[in-house]
This record gives structure tokens, C-alpha cells and sequence, in this order.
């Protein structure tokens, strides 16, 4: 069974209610009336329109989560992927009748459109002659051509954030119904969006589903009900993937989905979202709207504002959604109303009171971390700047220090192995890259002069492996280098004075970890290395085997610091497996041992 299928909760009928309790409980200045699932704000000015909007549960924060000030003013809430019936939605319109009139804004699904607009109707009758409400319906999915949404239209995706979020802003200010609503109707029309899954999600309380994508491919054309997607094809990259949903927002050869005029003349001007359709993680958020910022700067358009983050899901889908909002080159008028990018811009800009809008920046992105030009690092005193200290035998040291890297390198199917059975998997990646970064600087920036070499090794470790593992490599490298530094130059690097460092390197590891043997962790065999190595400098071979049963007595020894502490002891016994860490250290003397013995 999928991990996509498991859920903390599993009582679907009371699930949306549940969840809106618990929106409701941490926000104060929202209300719920939970006969009618309507999350409305507190305080309803008098002075001001008012935005509903609403739809199947399942799309989290949309919509209740964006009900606040400069946003929504209330949000009608169905069971998960079910419309809201009418009398749901007429129970918030009564509520919001208190302000300058109402906009509806609901995305183009069959079930959205009648019960809102039924609800719509029936104000109207209720209200004759009464022009304080407005209707407007979110249709901008590129996905869905025209021969194929000729009756039902186009899918209404995350650009309904954003129109709300926009015409909230307005609301906001005072303006009229007319002028929210021709602000919302240009944001709509000048929307697309395409969204793109790994897998289907999966609805609490429904049967367990099998995977039906192969693990290469993906879905293209996701709706935010399961729909299917209008192609499937394979994953290369993140960048190649993000090209391809690009593209097909600004296409202007495809008739079928040419939606929105993009000149790509370098006048193009755009809001950029990338939205999370639940199931993927900030990290790779990150990098989907970074290769859209790519393609998009690569076509000349201009990106005004890039905004990503979770705003209308899909459950727990893994995948995510682009939408572009085309900006006026120049002054435009809907009914009358005038609007330009610069209105725009700063009505999405407006801070909210919404619990779940992710207030981002009010400029335009930072072009130059896309094109190399992003600052650079602070200059940091270079271990070239250090004090020379004692040269060693510059052909050995260096056969020796290739080897140990070489055998690290070599070790990395071993630990990953260990390290996922009682680790989060990294550590063989980890120490391989530290190995191979060292690798890269033989011969130029690591020479025989001890001090200045495990300097470089220390920052190579602080850089290239990063994480507790590279902390501990690179202060106990710079304990070395410090005590090679503080050698005469003319010094005599004998077996002695390398024990003297490896003691004095372990004492300055001593005092930024508690970790002590036994503990399971690397500490275990590097100490038994050195503290044995440092009573006998004679007798490398002794010293590696005091290392090596170290390193086997973690097999059977309960965690007392390292990623297995906060695994139940039981477990660990269990596994029979020894530490990665532990193993690492091992293996990286395996390598010395080889030139040494």
C-alpha cells in the first residue's frame, strides 16, 4: 500500500467540520457556523463589499483559510470534493448582506456553478431590482482545450486565489462592487495554469489505491479532484519538466489551448505562482519555482512577482501547478473601470489579516541569483594565510590521504545500508562527497605542510559534507591542523608527534560533543584510535584494530547519542547492524592502513 493512503484520520464524514473546528479554534477573529460549514469573519464591515467563495473540502487553505481582512469575507465549505448545496451558500450570503454587495467568486466545476449560482438566483428573488451581487467563475486551466471544454469549460485551478486575494485587496479600500468585480473578471481572464502529479491522492476513508504511473513518469494536466491529466510522460528533470509546464501556458501555436496573448517580444509581463498541490516538500518548491523563473527569463517574459507555497490542493497529491496572470502593458478598462499592472501589483502586495496567505515580497524576484550574479560569499581567512607549520614526507602523506579517500569512496554502498536502517540514509553520500571534494585538491591546495593541508580538509568536510557527521570531520581536522601549526617549522613529524595531534585534535572534538565510548557514533573507534595510537605511536596496526572493535561492538550497543539515540533500544539491538559513522571511520583507515602496513 501506498504511503499515500494512510491518514490520521479516518472518519471522512465528520472531517470537514472537524478540520474548519480546528481553523476556527486557532484564528479568533474568524466565526463558524457549523450548521452550514461557512467560515465568516468576526467583524463584517458595513462600509465595504464583501467576496464569498467556497467549494469541496479537499483544497486546503482554500478556500476558509483565506477568510480574513483584505481577503475573503466568508467561505462555504462541502464534504471532501463535493460541492456545497445552496442552502449552504445562502446562509453566507444572508450573512454578508450588511456591506456595499457581494461577489461570488467560485471556480468552473458543474457542482460549484449550480449551487452557488442557484443560491445567486435566489437572493435575486428575494432581493428584486437589488444590484448588490455579482457572479464570476475561475476557468483557466490550459490543460482542458477548447473542443474539449466547449460545454463545460476550462477548470478553475489556483488563479481563484488570486483573484480574491486581488479583488479582496480592493474590497478592502472601499471600492464599489463594479470596480471589485471588473478587477476580479481581467485577473480571471488573464490567468493560465497547468498542474502536473506524480501520483493520484487519496481520499480518507476510501479504499487503498494502487500506484498506476510508472516511477518515471508523470501526469500532466492534474484537476484538483483526481481528474486525469491530458498526457502522461516521462520525468527527466526539474528543469525539463518545468519547461514543458511553462510552455504550454505561453504557447501561442496550440489554437486548442491559446488562451492568453503573450507577445514574447520582451513586454510580456507576469505574476508567477507555483502551488503546491500538497504532497511535495518545501525543498523542492524551492527548486520547481527557481527553473520556472529560468524558463520564463529565457522567453523574455518579465516576472513582476514570484510567489510559491501551498494555497489550493489537491489532498495530498504530489505534485504541484504554474500559473501566470498576464499584467496590462498599459492602461486597460473592463466595464468602465480602469486597471493597470501597477494597481494590480499593489493590491497583491496589500498585507491581509487571512491566516493562511503567505505574505511575500512586495518587489520584483531577484533576477540575478537566476543569471550568476548573486552576491559572493564573505572573505574568509584561507587556509593559504595560515601559519606554515611541520612538513611531512609530502609523496607519502599524500599516497596515504588519496587511499583513505579512495577507501571512504568505496565504502558508500556499506553505509547508506547501515545508515537506513537506523539513520535518515545520507551518511555513505555524505562522507563519498567530503572524499571526492578532497580528492579534487591533491597536488594543488594540499601539499606537506600538515597544518595548512588539514585546514583545507577541515573546510572541505565543513562544505562539501555538511550536517553533524562534516562537523565533527571538520573540527577535529582543524584540531590537527592547529597542532601541526604550532610545531616549528624545521620539526621532526615522527609517530610521536603525530599521536601528540591526533590526542590534542580528539580533546578539541571533546569539547563540542558529549558523545564519549561507548556511544554508537563515529566518536567510538576515532577515540580508541587515538587514544591508543597516542600510548603507542609505534604500533599503527594495534591502533587500527582497537578502532575496528570499536566499530564492531555497535552492532549490539544501545544508542546513547547519534540519529539511533531517539530510536526505541529494542530496535536497535535488532537491526544487528553496525553504526555508519562508526563504519566510516573504519573504512577511512582502512585506506591508511593499506600505504602504511
Amino acid at each position: 500500500m501506498s504511503g499515500l493512503n494512510k491518514h490520521i484520520v479516518s472518519d471522512s464524514k465528520t472531517l470537514a467540520t472537524d478540520s474548519l473546528q480546528g481553523l476556527v479554534y486557532a484564528n479568533p477573529n474568524l466565526r463558524f457556523d457549523e450548521a452550514n460549514r461557512v467560515v465568516y469573519r468576526a467583524k463584517l464591515a458595513e462600509d465595504q463589499v464583501h467576496i464569498v467563495s467556497g467549494g469541496g473540502s479537499g483544497h486546503e487553505p482554500a478556500h476558509a483559510a483565506f477568510v480574513g481582512a483584505g481577503m475573503l469575507s466568508a467561505a462555504v465549505c462541502g464534504q471532501t470534493f463535493a460541492s456545497p448545496n445552496s442552502r449552504q451558500v445562502s446562509a453566507a450570503l444572508d450573512r454578508l448582506d450588511v456591506g456595499k454587495g457581494t461577489l461570488v467568486v467560485v471556480k468552473n466545476y458543474t457542482g460549484d456553478v449550480l449551487q452557488f449560482g442557484l443560491a445567486k438566483e435566489r437572493y435575486a428573488a428575494l432581493h428584486p431590482g437589488s444590484d448588490k451581487i455579482k457572479f464570476l467563475v475561475v476557468g483557466e486551466d490550459v490543460a482542458v482545450g477548447r473542443e474539449q471544454g466547449a460545454i463545460v469549460g476550462r477548470r478553475g485551478l489556483a488563479a481563484t486565489v488570486l483573484v480574491y486575494k486581488i479583488a479582496g485587496a480592493l474590497a478592502a479600500k472601499g471600492a464599489s462592487l463594479q470596480e471589485v468585480y471588473a478587477t476580479a473578471q481581467y485577473v480571471a481572464d488573464n490567468s493560465v495554469t497547468v498542474g502536473v502529479g506524480l501520483e493520484h491522492c487519496h481520499v480518507p476513508g476510501n479504499e487503498a489505491s494502487d500506484s498506476h504511473l510508472k516511477k518515471s513518469e508523470v501526469e500532466v494536466g492534474m484537476g484538483i479532484h483526481n481528474e486525469p491529466g491530458n498526457k502522461t510522460t516521462t520525468f527527466n528533470s526539474t528543469s525539463g519538466l518545468m519547461s514543458d509546464l511553462c510552455s504550454m501556458l505561453i504557447d501561442q501555436k496550440d489554437q486548442d489551448r491559446t488562451f492568453v496573448k503573450f507577445s514574447l517580444d520582451g513586454k510580456d509581463n507576469v505574476i508567477l505562482l507555483v502551488n503546491n498541490l500538497g504532497g511535495i516538500s518545501e525543498l523542492e518548491m524551492g527548486v520547481a519555482l527557481k527553473e520556472a523563473g529560468l524558463y520564463l527569463q529565457s522567453k523574455k517574459i518579465a516576472v513582476k512577482r514570484a510567489i510559491c507555497g501551498t494555497f489550493m490542493t489537491s489532498l495530498n497529491m504530489p505534485g504541484l501547478s504554474v500559473t501566470l496572470v498576464r499584467l496590462p502593458t498599459e492602461a486597460v478598462k473592463v466595464d468602465g473601470v480602469s486597471i493597470t499592472a501597477d494597481s494590480l501589483l499593489e493590491l497583491l502586495d496589500a498585507r491581509n489579516e487571512a491566516p493562511s496567505w503567505k505574505n511575500t515580497a512586495q518587489a520584483e524576484p531577484n533576477f540575478d541569483v537566476l543569471s550568476g550574479k548573486a552576491e559572493q560569499p564573505a572573505k574568509t581567512k584561507s587556509s593559504s594565510t595560515q601559519k606554515s607549520g611541520a612538513k611531512a614526507d609530502e609523496e607519502l602523506f599524500l599516497a596515504v590521504l588519496k587511499s583513505a579517500c579512495e577507501s571512504a569512496i568505496k565504502a558508500e554502498p556499506e553505509l547508506t545500508k547501515y545508515d537506513t536502517v537506523l539513520g535518515d540514509g545520507d551518511h555513505g553520500h555524505t562522507l563519498k562527497g567530503g572524499a571526492e571534494a578532497v580528492l579534487k585538491k591533491l597536488d594543488t591546495e594540499i601539499t606537506g605542510d600538515l597544518a595548512a593541508a588539514f585546514l583545507v580538509i577541515s573546510e572541505v568536510a565543513e562544505k562539501d559534507m555538511g550536517g553533524t557527521s562534516g562537523a565533527l570531520y571538520s573540527i577535529f581536522f582543524n584540531g590537527l591542523a592547529g597542532a601541526f601549526a604550532n610545531l616549528p617549522e624545521d620539526a621532526k613529524v615522527d609517530a610521536k608527534a603525530w599521536g601528540k595531534a591526533l590526542e590534542e585534535a580528539l580533546n578539541k572534538l571533546y569539547s563540542y560533543t558529549r558523545a564519549r565510548p561507548p556511544s554508537r557514533t563515529l566518536v567510538d573507534p576515532l577515540s580508541s584510535f587515538c587514544l591508543t595510537f597516542g600510548l603507542d605511536p609505534t604500533d599503527f596496526n594495534k591502533a587500527y584494530q582497537a578502532a575496528k572493535e570499536a566499530q564492531e561492538a555497535t552492532a549490539t550497543m544501545d544508542a546513547k547519542a547519534g540519529r539511533a539515540a531517539y530510536i526505541e533500544k529494542s530496535k536497535v539491538q535488532e537491526s544487528n547492524c553496525y553504526d555508519a559513522g562508526a563504519t566510516g571511520v573504519v573504512r577511512i583507515l582502512d585506506g591508511v592502513m593499506a600505504k602504511l602496513i
